[in-house]
């Protein structure tokens, strides 16, 4: 019951997506549209939405990363004497600026003309970048390391996102072939 508590932490960006999923879908049915192409529009947008909420988190010193000695190594003020990696600044601009940029350029490039390559590609694209930017985070304190200390919690939610973001890829091209097959002179 406290997942949707949003003043108290409540929702992770995971929880929203699945929220988000849930509404449009909803959205989709109601006003009778593709609910593929909507998510495609609505997740070319999602990595703006990223990218200012991890700067929000460097400007409020969460979500710091790991210790470091590396020469980017910073000194969080609630993240004790050790310099930390600015592990928010990685996140803004591989789940923020690189995604966008990506998913632009696939836009731009009639992404759109095939329900869910925009959203597929948002998917695994956001799933990679967070993985990859966990290596350099510090995990949740409740929570801690996985599994023997190699997976966090990060990692482990980005695999249902992985997997639905390859599907909506799948279906994306599965129709772009059966439309082509379709419009073959008899």
């Amino acid at each position: 019951a406290e997942i949707v508590n949003v003043w108290k932490g409540g929702m992770s960006f995971h929880g929203a997506l699945i929220a988000a999923g849930l509404f449009i879908l909803l959205f989709s049915r109601v006003f009778k549209v593709s609910a593929r192409s909507v998510m495609d529009l609505r997740c070319a947008a999602v990595p703006i939405g990223l990218f200012f909420g991890r700067i929000a988190n460097f400007i409020n010193a969460e979500h710091w990363g790991r210790t470091t000695t590396a020469a980017v190594g910073m000194v969080f003020p609630n993240g004790g004497p050790d310099p930390r990696h600015p592990s928010q600044l990685y996140e803004a601009a591989t789940e923020g600026l690189l995604l966008f940029l990506v998913l632009a350029i696939l836009v731009r490039r009639g992404g759109l003309k095939r329900p869910g390559l925009v959203a597929g590609t948002f998917g695994v694209g956001y799933a990679l970048a967070r993985s990859f930017c966990e290596l350099f985070r510090e995990p949740d304190a409740q929570l801690g390391f996985l599994f023997d200390g190699w997976l966090t919690m990060g990692m482990l939610l980005s695999l249902p996102v992985l997997i639905a973001g390859l599907w909506l890829l799948a279906l994306s091209r599965r129709r772009t072939f059966a439309r082509a097959d379709s419009e073959k002179p008899a």
